[in-house]
């Protein structure tokens, strides 16, 4: 085997472990020229020793002219056999172990006294930051589901009224956007977070647009649902949630942040005292 012939092999090698590595590409977020020096650069560092010592007769100018017009498949079918496993190894290595998806969530931590109901993340209206409901362990919880164009929107005033009453004694109301009922909620994440500051001075947490209605996109209305035994059929369907994490009650969209049933529930729940240890 001559080195013509081995340097062909190794561009087959080569060519193959870039072929793979397009395909890899679909599944992970890797950018062309990273992925490329990855594939090619350790076929460029190979010890050239490597390929000089293959054992096989003398090359001669002959065979060195013969080699270039063979066809490829004539330069692979030879008795003698290719050492290739360097070859391989640096051409589909990249491949065999590409580097994970990358994550623009953040790993948030979940303390060991996080109720269960709060141990799910949200990405904040505001910011875009993926944040843990943990953050509110131990308060009460008034949780909406939020729409800009809908009959009961002016509730955001009285919703906001009622967290800065309470908030100190530990209220948290809590906004999920929703595009759910009526296509009432179509603006992007950045329009709803300014309607809601510049309407109606919105400071309460909310948290990006979801469906209130689907398992998979917020998995916090599925638990508060089956808790109650009420789904949200509207946009302002409000759940409270006690200190220690459990949905207690349900309020559809007509009842009002001032209502008198539900303010007396709001200031029993945050009468009770969560127990240290």
């Amino acid at each position: 085997m001559n080195r013509k012939r081995i340097r062909i092999a190794s561009l087959v090698l080569a060519v193959a472990g870039v072929m793979l590595l397009a395909g890899a590409l679909a599944l992970h977020d890797v950018t062309w020229p990273e992925a490329i020096v990855n594939a090619v650069a350790p076929i460029a560092a190979i010890d050239r020793s490597s390929t000089d010592a293959i054992p096989g007769p003398q090359a001669t100018a002959a065979d060195d002219d013969s080699a270039l017009d063979a066809p490829l498949g004539a330069a692979l079918d030879s008795a003698t056999p290719i050492e290739s496993g360097p070859l391989v190894t640096a051409a589909i290595g990249p491949v065999a172990t590409p580097p994970g998806p990358r994550s623009d969530r953040a790993a948030v931590d979940t303390p060991a006294d996080c109720p269960p109901l709060l141990r799910q993340q949200f990405n904040r209206l505001q910011t875009g930051e993926p944040q843990s409901l943990c953050q509110f362990r131990g308060k009460v919880l008034l949780v909406v589901n939020t729409a800009s164009y809908c009959a009961y929107t002016d509730q955001y005033e009285g919703l906001e009224a009622m967290y800065r009453k309470y908030r100190t004694r530990g209220l948290v109301v809590v906004g999920f956007p929703s595009n759910d009922f009526g296509g009432q909620e179509p603006g992007s994440n950045e329009e709803i977070a300014k309607f809601c500051r510049l309407t109606y001075g919105v400071e309460f947490p909310m948290f990006q647009k979801s469906s209130v209605t689907s398992l998979a996109s917020n998995p916090l209305f599925a638990a508060l649902a089956a808790s109650t035994g009420v789904t949200p059929q509207w946009n302002f369907y409000k759940y409270l949630v006690d200190r220690h994490g459990n949905a207690v009650a349900a309020f559809d969209s007509t009842t009002t942040p001032q209502n008198p049933k539900l303010v007396h529930m709001v200031e029993a729940l945050l009468a009770e005292r969560v127990s240290e240890g």
